[in-house]
């Protein structure tokens, strides 16, 4: 049976800061969205598709909303949500006196089961419904993190951490053993369902060089798996890795070397990097993920959009928690416009708005199956209530455009604005009854 949710729909079709911005979004006040089996059936105004609906067709009204494409994660860790928001170190100290003790804690099952569960509430709380996900050393975290999606038909990406020096001993594991126990869970969850693995080495300095040629051996043997990693995201981590590998040109090349370069690898951060690197990156096709709310709160650094637009590097937004302070893609929105204005760069709501759907699905090279309303797409989709607060019922009558409405959604907005998160057709949060419930217990 069909169901066709009625809203003002938008989503893009292309990159704003590629083709002009009628050609790279479609906007309809009153628009329609229509699915069939999970997926998008059709997508356009509303006055021209409901005549064309079967008759008895679910008709979901959804008064004062904007619908658009679910948001999408490029980079996060679920073992750290219990360390969000811990009084603020640089990177290093972070790593030491924060996630590693945090980190410790998953080789217990129930332990990983019950983080996971609060996780995905909290990412659908705020409307993501795709992220790339960092397990810890311990593969019962990843079976824990894929059991919960699974349970909740999510389509995520994940991976165990690959981690053989420099931490503490119980978080080590070795070469080999990094590489039987990646490969074990790649066998048992890759493409399970809507399901897909993360070949997950830290970062370098917590990788020897045997280890990241072990990852790299994965990758050949499974080519359509992913690559998710950190890079130079402070200045101090640049220099330990010159420390760590002198025979190298420069941190990239210490992952090119092990062949971890392509187009499902995403690095993290990528925020002092050499021309050569921005060259290497754009030429092998791997993609950024821009985490504008953990570089801030850690003091990493600024990011340059503009140097990856540049070098038409594909770019999602990370949200990094714990490091970053908010699950939220709009918050995140909001301090990836404040790094450009640092930088004295630009970044448009339009093109908001597409790296958290459209461009973050191409970062993760899912286009074909998530990030706009195409049909056949998964139906993965945002309700997003325009009068959640008083405030922003106030400003949004007061704006002339739709450039100056998507601009105030990411300057104002959070998980309040919310309403509904939609994973393959199925409603995964009502913000209104979880309310309720909070309510009544």
């Amino acid at each position: 049976m069909l169901t066709a949710h009625r809203a003002a729909l938008l989503h893009f079709v292309a990159d704003p800061e590629q083709y002009s911005t009628e050609e790279a979004h479609q906007h309809f006040p009153d628009g329609l969205l229509v699915l069939e089996d999970g997926k998008v059936k059709t997508a356009g105004d509303a006055a021209t598709l409901l005549p064309e609906l079967p008759a008895g067709t679910r008709v979901i009204e959804h008064e004062n909303a904007l619908i658009t494409p679910g948001f999408i994660d490029t980079h996060t860790h679920y073992p750290q949500i219990g360390i969000i928001g811990a009084h603020g170190r640089q990177l290093l100290e972070w790593l030491e006196d924060y996630t590693f003790p945090t980190e410790a804690k998953f080789s217990d099952a129930v332990h990983a089961r019950e983080v996971a569960d609060t996780f995905l509430d909290e990412l659908l709380r705020a409307g993501t419904t795709t992220a790339l996900v960092f397990g810890t050393v311990h593969p019962a975290s990843v079976d824990a993190f894929f059991e919960a999606c699974e349970q909740r038909d999510l389509r995520m990406i994940a991976g165990k951490v690959m981690m053989d020096r420099n931490a503490p001993e119980e978080l080590r594991d070795t070469a080999e053993s990094s590489y039987r126990e990646s490969k074990a869970l790649i066998e048992k969850w890759h493409n399970r369902g809507r399901l897909r693995y993360a070949v997950t080495p830290r970062f370098a300095p917590t990788s020897t060089p045997e280890q990241l040629a072990r990852a790299g051996d994965l990758l050949r043997e499974y080519p359509d798996v992913y690559l998710h990693t950190h890079m130079s995201e402070s200045l101090n981590e640049v220099a330990w890795v010159g420390e760590l590998f002198p025979d190298r040109d420069h941190y990239l090349h210490t992952y090119d070397h092990a062949g971890l370069l392509g187009r499902r690898s995403i690095f993290a951060h990528c925020i002092h990097m050499t021309d050569n690197e921005w060259e290497r990156l754009a030429e092998s096709g791997s993609g950024i993920a821009f985490c504008p709310t953990s570089n801030l709160f850690l003091g990493s650094g600024l990011f340059s959009l503009e140097r990856a637009e540049e070098h038409k590097i594909n770019v999602g937004l990370g949200t990094d928690v714990g490091g970053g302070t908010s699950f939220s893609i709009l918050q995140t929105l909001n301090e990836a416009y404040k790094v450009a204005q640092m930088r004295g760069e630009q970044m448009t709501p339009f093109k908001g708005f597409y790296l958290a759907t459209l461009g973050g699905a191409k970062t993760l090279d899912l286009q074909d199956v998530i990030g706009n309303f195409e049909p056949g797409k998964e139906a993965d989709f945002v309700v997003l209530d325009k009068t959640c607060t008083p405030l922003m019922t106030y400003r949004l009558a007061r704006c002339r455009d739709l450039f100056e409405e998507l601009f105030v959604l990411c300057m104002l907005g959070d998980d309040r604005l919310i309403a509904e998160t939609w994973s393959g057709g199925r409603k995964v949060h009502d913000r209104d009854k979880s309310m309720e419930a909070g309510i009544e217990g």
